[in-house]
C-alpha cells in the first residue's frame, strides 16, 4: 500500500494538497447544521419562539449549506480531473514501454496489456483522485460529527462511537479474503484475454471458457462476502439509531437532556452512516487497487519514483 501512495504523490503531491484543504475545510463544516437544527428545535419548543430569530437561525444554516456544497463542487471537479489525468498518464506510460521494448524482458502479451490499458489502468487513476482527499473528508466528517453529539450528550456520543468500533473490525477481518479474490480473477482474465487474440483462438475456445466459467464463480463468491458483510454493517447501524432513541428519550422523560439535542443526535448519527459506509467502501478499494498496482508494476515494470512528466503535471 505504501508504494501505491508514493507513486500516487510522486505524480500529483501539489493537487493533493489542496484537495486536502479543501477537504478539510468540508469536513470542519459538517457539524454546523446539526447545531443550527438543534437551536431551532429547541427555540420552538421553549415556549417564547420569536420569527426573528427563527429566521435568523435558518439564514445562518443555509448559509452554512451552500458554503459546504460549493467547497465540494470545487473539491469533486478537482478530484475528478486529476483522476482523469493520471488514467491518461498511466495508459501513456503502459503503451511506451511496450512499444519502445523496455518491457520486453517481461514478455508482455498483447491480451494482458489490453486489459491493463482499459481497464485496470482507469480503475487506478480513478483511484489516484480520491487517495488522499477522501479519507481526510470522511474521517473529518466522523469526528466532527462525533465530537458535536458528545459535546451536547456524552452517553449519545459514546453509542455513536460504539456502532464505528465493531464496523471498522468487520471489514478488515473479511477485507483479506476479498483482495484474494480479485487478485485471482484479474490473473484468470488476463490469461483469457491473452487466448482471445492469439492465432489459435478456435483451438483455445474450450479453456477459454472454462476460465470465464472461474471467473463466475470467483464473482459469486466476492458477492457472498460482501452482501454478507453489508448485511452486519446495516444491522450494527439499525440498532444504533434505535439505542440513541431509547437512550435520548430515556435522558429527556428524566429531564436530562432537551428534544433538540434528541433530534440533532438522531440526525448526526444517519450523518455518520454515509461516512462510515464510505470509508468501508473507500479501504475495500485501496485494497483492490493496491492488487491491481503490484499486476500493473509486473506488467511493465511501473515503477512509481520516476519524475513527474507529462499530462499529470499540469494544473486543472
Amino acid at each position: 500500500m505504501f508504494e501505491l501512495y508514493r507513486a500516487i504523490w510522486t505524480i500529483s503531491g501539489r493537487r493533493q494538497i489542496v484537495l486536502i484543504v479543501l477537504s478539510a475545510m468540508i469536513a470542519a463544516l459538517a457539524a454546523a447544521p446539526l447545531k443550527f437544527q438543534q437551536e431551532i428545535i429547541n427555540h420552538l419548543a421553549d415556549g417564547t419562539a420569536e420569527a426573528g430569530r427563527l429566521f435568523l437561525l435558518g439564514g445562518g444554516m443555509m448559509a452554512v449549506v451552500v458554503l459546504s456544497l460549493g467547497l465540494k463542487w470545487v473539491a469533486g471537479y478537482r478530484s475528478q480531473v486529476l483522476g482523469e489525468d493520471v488514467i491518461r498518464l498511466i495508459r501513456t506510460r503502459l503503451i511506451a514501454r511496450a512499444s519502445d521494448g523496455v518491457a520486453e524482458s517481461s514478455d508482455v502479451r498483447t491480451g494482458a496489456l489490453t486489459t491493463a490499458v482499459s481497464s485496470e489502468a482507469e480503475d487506478l487513476g480513478k483511484f489516484a483522485g480520491d487517495a488522499l482527499a477522501a479519507p481526510v473528508l470522511q474521517i473529518g466528517t466522523l469526528i466532527s460529527v462525533i465530537a458535536f453529539i458528545a459535546a451536547t450528550q456524552p452517553r449519545l456520543g459514546l453509542i455513536a462511537v460504539s456502532i464505528i468500533v465493531p464496523q471498522v473490525i468487520l471489514v478488515l477481518m473479511t477485507q483479506r479474503k476479498v483482495n484474494t479474490l480479485v487478485a485471482e480473477r484479474i490473473r484468470i482474465l488476463r490469461a483469457a484475454t491473452d487466448q482471445i487474440t492469439a492465432r489459435n483462438v478456435a483451438s483455445a475456445a474450450t479453456s477459454i471458457t472454462a476460465e470465464f466459467d472461474e471467473i463466475f464463480a470467483l464473482r459469486k463468491s466476492m458477492f457472498r462476502w460482501k452482501l454478507s458483510t453489508k448485511f452486519l454493517l446495516s444491522l450494527i447501524n439499525g440498532a444504533g439509531v434505535v439505542g440513541v432513541l431509547m437512550l435520548g428519550g430515556w435522558l429527556v422523560l428524566k429531564g436530562q437532556s432537551d428534544v433538540g439535542t434528541v433530534v440533532a443526535a438522531t440526525v448526526g448519527l444517519g450523518r455518520l452512516q454515509g461516512p462510515t459506509t464510505f470509508l468501508i467502501a473507500f479501504y475495500r478499494q485501496v485494497s483492490a487497487n493496491r492488487v491491481k498496482f503490484e499486476l500493473l508494476r509486473s506488467l511493465v515494470l511501473f515503477r512509481p519514483a520516476e519524475p513527474a512528466s507529462g499530462p499529470a503535471t499540469s494544473a486543472p
